[in-house]
């Protein structure tokens, strides 16, 4: 069974791990930046008109897109997490120790308000969207759509990128987890808003100043990707399978 490792100061600030964090700050930012100006574009192009079931598929496809590519870059250097639940289900697992996790976390934050607050610059001042629960929706259903949907990210992390014994699949692994995404803003899309991911959320947050609902997408995605951890981590993989501080093997 995996074990959650706090972790050593040497290890999380040797140059490799440095290397990791800067990785993780640029997928994500490549990430959000596409997610979120995909939303924005919409909005241009619809004069603000509510999200139709067609803006719908093509912010999710985007997002999915833009997920393939950040994790695919990301993989060799940092394992790709792009997120801050991801990063904590492995952490739980035994895959991360807290520590370098938590340095993760850092960079991945600041990736996302990177690219929202360029994307305000680049965009003539649009207004940042942000991530917020749907009319007709109580929060608490949004956090347990969120609990669901990243479960079932992590899940997916874990079963095509972090296991060794994931075999063939580890070479699809960026695009089954950008499918999986894509397919989670479809399904959710309408209700939390399908974010899985608290730095996604918090970065468009930050740029407009609006963090409404703000912590439904931190605790929802938290603890589904915990879940997956510990689930993933504990029922499917051997002690000798976890790995740190880091897991660059994807």
């Amino acid at each position: 069974m995996g074990g959650v490792a706090f972790g050593r100061f040497d290890d999380s600030f040797c140059w490799t791990s440095i290397k990791a964090y800067i990785a993780e700050f640029i997928s994500t930012f490549i990430f959000v930046f596409a997610g979120v100006g995909s939303v924005i574009a919409y909005n241009k192009l619809t004069s603000n008109a509510a999200l139709d079931p067609a803006g719908l598929v093509a912010v999710a496809i985007c997002h999915g897109f833009a997920l393939f590519v950040a994790v695919a870059v990301g993989a060799n250097i940092s394992g790709g997490h792009v997120n801050p639940a991801v990063t904590f289900g492995l952490a739980l697992g035994g895959q991360i120790t807290v520590l370098t996790g938590i340095f993760y976390w850092v960079a991945q934050l600041a990736g996302s308000i990177a690219a929202c607050f360029l994307l305000t610059a680049a965009t003539g001042g649009w207004t940042t969207p942000i991530h917020s629960v749907s009319s007709g929706v109580s929060a608490i259903e949004a956090v347990v759509m969120e609990i669901i949907i990243t479960f079932g990210l992590v899940y997916t992390v874990y079963a095509t990128a972090a296991d060794p014994k994931k075999g063939s699949l580890g070479t699809i692994a960026p695009l089954a987890i950008g499918l999986v995404v894509g397919a989670n803003i479809l399904a959710a899309g309408p209700f939390s808003g399908g974010s899985m991911n608290p730095a996604r959320s918090f970065g468009p947050a930050v740029a407009s100043g609006d963090f409404h609902d703000n912590w439904v997408y931190w605790v929802g995605p938290l603890i589904g990707g915990g879940l997956a951890g510990l689930i993933y981590g504990n029922v499917y993989m051997s002690h000798a399978d976890h790995h740190t501080p880091l897991s660059t093997d994807f």
